[in-house]
């Protein structure tokens, strides 16, 4: 037996010599893939985010939201072009995202932000660091209002919301009902709280800047006692804004076909850091920006959002500077 526990140990404390050295061959061993793994990850981001380009728009019931998923569908090729669609808090912080934040690289934005941003002083160096690649199309100013509320004037020191703080609702609706000289008491709920507190009879309106038909009214019932309320122009808004219409074809609950609601409508712009040409910001953007305007027509046709038909790659945007890579692309289209 003693022959046998004497290999036995021998075997034993053989196998416990070779365990004890097999840490340092494992950590060498780990050390070095780490490094391989690190490397190889690595490169692997620098590839991901070479071709990354950030699209900040809107809330998930707006049109800002699905123009950026129509983009990604329709331009990101997972290599060459990735677009990445970001949900965003308004026109006021996209602009300011698109100039601060790292992975905004575009923004979708009312075109009369940028005037607003300016006046109120909010952020420097605007007029040239913020440029636009297109005027996509025009977003009607939607007011929803109670069936006792009769027009616009009776708004006056009623709660009316108008999107968050920021938002190109909330600065639309300052604008414009400064300019008409009516003062409603403007609250700043996210427009869906918004929109169950309309139905309660919480407030009295809510006010949403979106292209039409906007998802935030598709799931109202008829007979709701909701309805839209005219908004007419006047010479103190026609240097800014465009006459719009609100259809049965839209919204078959809310309007009645033989009656279309009058409104007014605000241009959507695709703005853009204006990075200075060499930087690695700027070659992206130019991918995209060439890619965009080779593929335009694949964005006419169904399932595209319908207010891609609305959009002239052509029209200018007085008050902003059109980036340079689409400023070629146009000139080469021509």
């Amino acid at each position: 037996m003693r022959p046998a526990t004497a290999l036995s140990r021998r075997a034993l404390f053989g196998g416990l010599s070779a365990c004890a050295a097999f840490p340092a061959v494992s950590a060498a061993q780990t050390t070095s893939s780490s490094a391989i793994m690190r490397q190889r990850l690595n490169a692997l981001t620098a590839q991901a985010n070479a071709g990354t380009v950030g699209v900040i728009s809107g809330g998930v019931d707006g049109t800002y939201i699905r123009i950026a998923s129509d983009l990604s569908s329709v331009l990101d090729d997972g290599d060459r072009l990735r677009v990445m669609p970001i949900v965003g808090r308004g026109s006021l912080q996209n602009l300011a995202d698109i100039m601060l934040l790292r992975g905004a690289d575009i923004g979708i934005v009312q075109s009369d932000v940028l005037a607003y941003a300016r006046q109120q002083r909010r952020l420097p160096g605007l007029g040239w660091l913020v440029q636009y690649i297109a005027k996509l199309y025009d977003e009607e100013i939607h007011v929803l209002a109670r069936s006792d509320i009769g027009s616009l004037a009776d708004l006056a020191g009623q709660p009316v919301n108008v999107d968050v703080h920021g938002s190109g609702t909330a600065i639309t609706a300052s604008v414009t009902f400064e300019a008409l000289g009516i003062a409603p008491d403007f609250r700043n709920d996210p427009q869906d709280v918004a929109l169950d507190k309309l139905k309660r009879g919480e407030i009295a309106a809510l006010i949403y800047v979106a292209g039409k038909p906007a998802r935030l009214f598709s799931d109202i019932p008829a007979g709701s006692g909701l309805k839209f309320l005219p908004f007419e122009m006047t010479p103190a808004l026609i240097e800014t804004y465009l006459p719009a219409r609100l259809t049965s074809a839209e919204y078959p609950n809310l309007v009645p076909g033989d009656a279309p609601v009058n409104t007014i409508a605000v241009g959507a712009v695709m703005a853009v850091y204006g990075w200075t040409p060499g930087t690695e910001r700027y070659r992206k953007l130019a991918v995209f920006v060439t890619d965009f305007f080779a593929k335009f027509d694949a964005f006419l046709h169904p399932p595209r959002h319908p207010k891609w038909r609305e959009v002239n790659l052509a029209a200018q945007v007085p008050g902003w500077t059109r980036f340079e890579v689409a400023e070629a692309q146009l000139r080469a289209r021509q």
